[in-house]
């Protein structure tokens, strides 16, 4: 049978808080390239390159969500469902790549630091402060069921902190006449982000290759699964993540007897979805006949 993506998927359920998180974002973007480009910021720069990655983040998030509402095929079993996993993954990356840019003009700067024009760089800084703060409602409710809505959360939390980073900056050269502020500050929002956006990328990498889910003992799981009445043994036990909130596992269970597979069956599936959280499940029943002419066929 073929499993397909859906409307039901954890980012799906946040279509409407990603949508106006992404009109917020993409109207302040343009405000804040234009304000950095006019009053000489990097720190501005630095904030909308981060917004940037928020439009993209959140542009991707809606079209993978379109994309796994599309039916699966004989070619694509699972449908699109990994297009969130592969937004994820192109959102991380391009974060990286713009942070190296911001490090190398922040070098740029100290070297021979330009004049900036502090007092609209700190209007522009506080009204993407109050974008940022609207943003981070908006998303703060899905970060924790969704890869492609948690990426898009940290980035705008650290665009907030790039917003007040900006703020400080504007200020110290507006009172102390302190030019380095800037270069200093977009280094700093630069770096800010990068643990979260390595953490995030560890995550999507271990889904790619369809690590155990944080969420799951396999060990436990196991247990639970031998405890079962008339289960000798579990091998070819596998469990993986397909995206944000769709689980999967899959295994042989070798009974004493299989005229009881059903009741089996029917015990296992509810321990995987009781205890784990795990509905979609795929699981051979075998006595000790078939499980040794199975492992013939893994010579």
């Amino acid at each position: 049978m073929q499993g397909g993506g859906g409307p039901g998927t954890a980012t799906a359920q946040h279509t409407s808080r990603l949508a106006w998180a992404l009109a917020l974002t993409s109207t302040y973007m343009i405000a804040e390239v234009a304000g950095g480009l006019i009053t000489g910021s990097l720190a501005l720069l630095a904030d909308a390159a981060h917004m940037l990655t928020d439009v993209a983040g959140l542009a991707l998030a809606l079209l993978a969500i379109r994309f796994a509402a599309r039916e699966a095929t004989p070619q694509r079993t699972y449908g699109y469902l990994r297009m969130e996993v592969l937004a994820a993954l192109t959102n991380a990356v391009v974060l990286l790549l713009l942070t190296v840019y911001i490090l190398y003009e922040a070098y740029q700067r100290f070297v021979s630091p330009p004049e900036v024009m502090s007092g609209p760089m700190l209007v522009v800084a506080v009204i993407g402060l109050a974008v940022n703060l609207v943003s981070m409602r908006l998303l703060a409710g899905g970060s924790s069921e969704s890869l492609n809505v948690k990426g898009a959360y940290f980035e705008v939390l650290s665009d907030m902190l790039g917003s007040i980073g900006v703020i400080v900056a504007a200020l110290l050269m507006m009172w102390k006449g302190w030019r380095l502020a800037d270069p200093l500050i977009g280094a700093g929002i630069g770096l800010f982000i990068v643990p979260r956006t390595f953490g995030l990328l560890k995550q999507v990498v271990h889904i790619l290759m369809e690590g155990t889910p944080p969420t799951v003992d396999l060990a436990v799981l196991e247990r639970k699964l031998t405890e079962i009445a008339g289960v000798k043994s579990v091998h070819d036990l596998h469990v993986w993540t397909v995206t944000s909130g769709f689980d999967a596992m899959s295994c042989h269970l070798v009974v004493t007897d299989l005229s009881a597979a059903r009741t089996v069956l029917v015990q296992a599936r509810r321990a995987m979805s009781d205890d784990f959280g795990i509905d979609h499940v795929t699981i051979q029943v075998d006595d000790d006949a078939l499980s040794r002419e199975e492992k013939t066929l893994h010579v």
